[in-house]
Parts: C-alpha cells; structure tokens; sequence
C-alpha cells in the first residue's frame, strides 16, 4: 500500500513496493500482446485481497486479479505474475474439472513454458522450477499428472503458491468495470496479432521497440481512415474529430464503450470494449451522426438521457439498412417497429413509460449519454469564424453531396431528408407563430355595399355608387384566448416579450379582442380586451404556484367564447398535465420542454 509522507512541506511518496507494482502494470499494458486482456480486468491490491498468505496473486474467472498487499517484489518480477494471471484469462484454463489442483498445476506449466518463449519478465526464485514434460498441452498434463501423480518439483509452481492461483466462480455477462465480456481467447488472439505486427515494423525501421505505442493504429483509427478515404458522407466528420482511447479518462467519464464530445471535437472510444474493425466502423458512425445530425442541439429541454435513447434509435435503424460495420456486444438499442419514425416523435413514446427506457444503455453505459453535454454556447467560434453550428452542418451535406456524386452507396429515404432539412435555416419562433396565427384567422376580404353612406363623384353627385367595406362570413367571433403562466418560475421579460408578439399579429391580422385568463394557483379571467391593450394596461396577478387546468376548463366552457375559438398557452413547461380538447398552441422558452406529449404546435422562444 502507498504510504503518505507525514512531514510538512513535502509531497506524499510512494513506497519502493508500490513503485515497482506500478511499473510493472505499465509494462503489460502498453505490451501489445497484453493490453487487450489488461484493459478489461481489475486489479485489486488491498487488504481485502483473496490473495493466499504465502501466494503473489490469483486471478477470478471474471477479470479480478488479486494481489498480495504487501510481498516486495522488482518490476521484472510483478510483470511475470500479472501476465501469468492474464494468459490463465486469455488461455480460458477455467474450466470444470474433477481434480481442480491438478488441472491447475498442468495449466500453470503451460503458462509458464509460454511466458519463458517471449522471454516476459522474470519469474521469482521460488516459482523458477521447470520440469522438462513431454507435453505442451494442458490437457494432456492434466491426464499424466492425475495417472502418475503430481510432481513434488511443481508444488509452488503458481503464482498463489501451493494453493490454486485459478479462483473459480460463477461467470458474470460483464467484466468488472462493467464492460460487456467477450472471449478473453479473442482479447489474447488480438493482442498476438498486433505484437506480430510491431515485430515485423520493428524489423522494417518503422519502430522503436515494442514498447513505442504512438504509430500503433487501433481498430477506432483504422475505422476513421476508412471513413476518410472510402466513405464521403461522414469523411469530413470523422477528419474533424480525434480519437481518444485511454482507459482512465474513459472510466472517469463513465463511458463503458464510445462517447462524443462534439464541442472539443473527440470521440472517446475505451479499449476496454476490444471493438473488432467491423465494430469500430458501426461505432464511429453512430457517433458521427450525433454529431452532424446536431442532436445536442435539437433536444430542446427534453430529458437528455431520454432523447439520446431515441436518436439511438433513429440511428442504429438507418445504421443496419446502410450495413455498416457489426453491432457491438453493448449499448445497440434498435427496434424494427420504430422504423421510418424521427426522434421526436420516439422520444414522445418512450416518455410514457420513463421505468423501462431508463434501464436501456447507450453506447456510455446505462444511464449514460454518449453524447456529452456542451460546456459553451452552440454558437461557439472556430478558428476560421464559422460556428460549430454551421461547420458541422456544412461538413454533412458536403458528404451527401460527395457521396451520391460518387455512388458510394445505399442511404436512407429517412437520413437524406434529415440532412436536406438541416441545410435549411431554422425558422425563427415568431415565423411559426404568424403561420399559426394565418391558418386561423384568414385575411378578411373587402366587398361592395350599399349598407354604408355611399361615396359620390364630383362630376356625377346625384349617382350614389357601393362603398368598399371589410365583409367577415365567419360564423363564429373573430378572437382567441390566451392562457399566461404567471407563477413565481415564469420570468418578466418572457411575458412581455410574448404579451408583444401576441398583441402586433391580432392587430396585424385584424382580430377586434382578445380574451386573457391569467392562471396560477387560481385563474383570473380579464374577459375581452383590445389587443393594443395587452401591452400597456395589462397588470399581471398571482405569481404562486402553476396550475393551467382551471384556466383552460374557464374558456372551453365560458357561453361567450367561439365554440372553434383556438387558445394559445404561455408557459415556462413547470406545469401540470393539461387537456385542452379544441384547437391550440404553446408558447415556451427556448430550452424548455412540456412534462407531458403535446398534442398541438409547440413555439419557443429565444
């Protein structure tokens, strides 16, 4: 254990025994052969070690190497027990047998004789007992051990000792960071094909020694390379982006398999997961279409976790349709059934029942979001003073363009048009609500009426000729209503920024009054006031707590209210469900979002 300096002035120091563990756990994880397999298991140093008294260390079916807390040991020396353990791992020694010493004895001879051909480490003055056995295979040193007994020569030969270094238990699904667990055969097979690799560009001059990491490609940068070369609808995308695989930063954010944050530019891939190249591939591009999809910026107040379930959705359904890499082992949600919907219209289905969507996991982990929260505005600057916004957008349509002028093959009818309505400006709040304000009250139409004093011309007096005069034919009055927040959460200037709007279009589109309920705890009907009135002598009662639904009940059932009269509603989302059973709209501040699914048109303003 580390042992802190009590002296002040000093910065604490790391016991020598300490110092040396550490060292050697950075020699097997940037081993190539090793680092595959040591990225998935933990290592557990502390009194609470299942380490035998006389023993270094034993390692669990699960990935859980235990170690002796306090046996001193060199670097050289610690490096040959933990790749001991490991090879147990990555050989799958855990398998049922009727003598467990013995099969543990016959795999500990074949880890040993492995570790002895690389020349790994140094193993220990009382482990360094070899014998010269005519098999190489575990099993057939298992059937000559259990005929002819156990040599007395290999009683210590493992690194627990004289008991069994193999603890064996019932497997879990995840490893014990909570990664999902694949075949440790698979991990240890990659980490051979990658050590051979770096020989031979060892022996070609391209590197240093095994031990130089930086020109390695993992499986997440070859898939970029793909995507950059092969790829146009996402090679911009992924061109921006850094790949960040380091397990510590991974765990201390919390990501089990990927993650992006598209303000830094990085995509966060653990290497944990030991995503195969068809993986990486599947991965890198549901990441990137977070990004150029602009889904951080679209949730608009929902729950992030909620919504970036229902992006996943969305894009893991276009994903398998534009077969692109494999699914990973954890964190794919999609369901056939929600295909050819968007994610707004998912999200409004899965908040119904928030239980059972939360315990789904995103490509982060359960209760994660792969795509981080922002830490600045999103019209952030680049360099060359575009926004974050606009670059991202460019960069996706960019490739849509590039990717059908090449035919580099099949998109979806769903994608194109998403890419091809984020080309488009957004509509500003107050646009959407003049068009909702135009589909009610319709341009009122002049007609020629002698009902009204006649007008006469100079040169013919004594003719009278029809006066043009506003005709309105619908039956019902010209007006709507307007339901206001006024509880305490509401702020000032988002009431009379909205009390403005809605005064200049009634005026603008000849509407003669409008009725005004204030609503909090109680509602506070104002009756019919002219619009220019809104704005100057409207004095705003209540600010208690929010409740809309007597409000709305008050106008659905006053006699002198059109019965096809719509009703707009101001609020800030900090309400309680409402019904409203006619037409009608809402009006939100940017940000906010309604705790229930809307049934009519939703504004926000900025």
């Amino acid at each position: 254990m580390a042992r802190r300096s009590k002296r002040k002035g000093k910065k604490a120091e790391v016991d020598p025994a300490t110092r040396n563990f550490m060292q050697a756990e950075r020699a097997v994880g940037s081993h190539p052969m090793f680092a595959p397999l040591w990225f998935r298991v933990s290592v557990n140093r502390t009194e609470r070690s299942r380490c035998p008294s006389d023993g270094w260390a034993s390692v669990s079916a699960n990935g859980e190497i235990h170690v002796h807390p306090t046996r001193r040991a060199s670097p050289e020396e610690w490096m040959y027990v933990l790749a001991h353990c490991l090879l147990h791992l990555g050989l799958e020694h855990f398998k049922e047998q009727e003598d467990p010493r013995l099969w543990n004895a016959a795999c500990d001879c074949v880890v040993a004789r492995f570790l002895a051909g690389i020349k790994f480490g140094r193993v220990q003055a009382d482990l360094d007992i070899l014998p010269d056995l005519p098999s190489r295979d575990e099993h057939e040193l298992y059937r000559q051990f259990r005929e002819n007994g156990l040599p007395p020569e290999l009683a210590a030969l493992g690194t627990a000792g004289p008991s069994n270094d193999m603890i064996v238990e019932l497997q879990r699904d995840t490893t014990p960071w909570g990664y999902p667990r694949q075949s440790w055969a698979q991990c240890l097979s990659e980490g051979i094909a990658e050590a051979v690799s770096q020989a031979i560009e060892v022996a070609a001059g391209n590197l240093d020694g095994l031990s130089s990491t930086k020109n390695r490609k993992s499986n997440a940068e070859l898939a970029k390379r793909w995507f950059m070369s092969s790829y146009p609808l996402l090679g911009a995308l992924a061109e921006a982006f850094e790949i960040i695989e380091d397990p510590k930063i991974c765990r201390r954010l919390g990501v089990s398999v990927a993650a992006v944050d598209i303000e830094g530019r990085e995509i966060y891939v653990n290497p944990a997961s030991a995503l195969s190249l068809e993986e990486a591939r599947f991965v890198l591009a549901h990441e990137l279409l977070h990004v150029g999809l602009r889904h951080d910026v679209r949730c608009r107040g929902r729950d992030p976790y909620l919504w970036n379930i229902a992006c996943d959705y969305v894009i893991n359904g276009w994903l398998v349709e534009m077969q692109i890499g494999e699914f990973p082992a954890f964190g794919v949600l999609h369901d056939p059934e929600l295909k050819s919907l968007s994610a707004e219209s998912i999200y409004d289905r899965i908040a119904r029942d928030m239980r059972k969507y939360r315990k789904l996991a995103t490509l982060a982990g359960v209760g994660q979001c792969d795509v981080l929260e922002p830490r600045t505005p999103e019209w952030w600057t680049m360099e060359n003073g575009v926004t974050l916004d606009e670059f991202y957008r460019g960069c996706l349509s960019r490739g849509l363009m590039y990717h059908e002028q090449q035919e580099r093959g099949f998109l979806p009818a769903g994608l194109i048009e998403e890419i091809r309505a984020l080309e488009q400006p957004a509509i500003p709040w107050d646009v959407e609500l003049a068009r909702w304000f135009d589909g009610h009250f319709s341009p009122i139409e002049k007609r020629r009426t002698f009902a009204r004093p006649s007008r006469r011309q100079s040169s013919t007096p004594d003719i009278p000729r029809p006066r043009w005069f506003p005709f309105d034919d619908s039956d019902d009055g010209r007006t709507f209503g307007v339901i206001i927040d006024t509880s305490g959460s509401m702020d000032r200037r988002l009431l009379g920024k909205a009390l403005g709007a809605i005064a200049s279009y009634a005026m603008s589109r000849d509407v003669p009054l409008v009725r005004v309920v204030f609503c909090d705890a109680a509602a506070y009907d104002q009756g019919y006031l002219p619009p220019e009135a809104i704005i100057d002598r409207v004095k705003v009662r209540g600010r208690g707590g929010t409740v809309l639904e007597p409000g709305v009940n008050l106008l659905q059932n006053a006699p002198d209210f059109p019965k096809k009269g719509p009703i707009l509603v101001i609020t800030d989302g900090w309400c309680d469900r409402i019904r409203v059973r006619r037409d009608h709209a809402y009006l939100l501040p940017e940000g906010s979002t309604l705790p229930f699914v809307p049934k009519g048109p939703v504004f926000r303003m900025k």
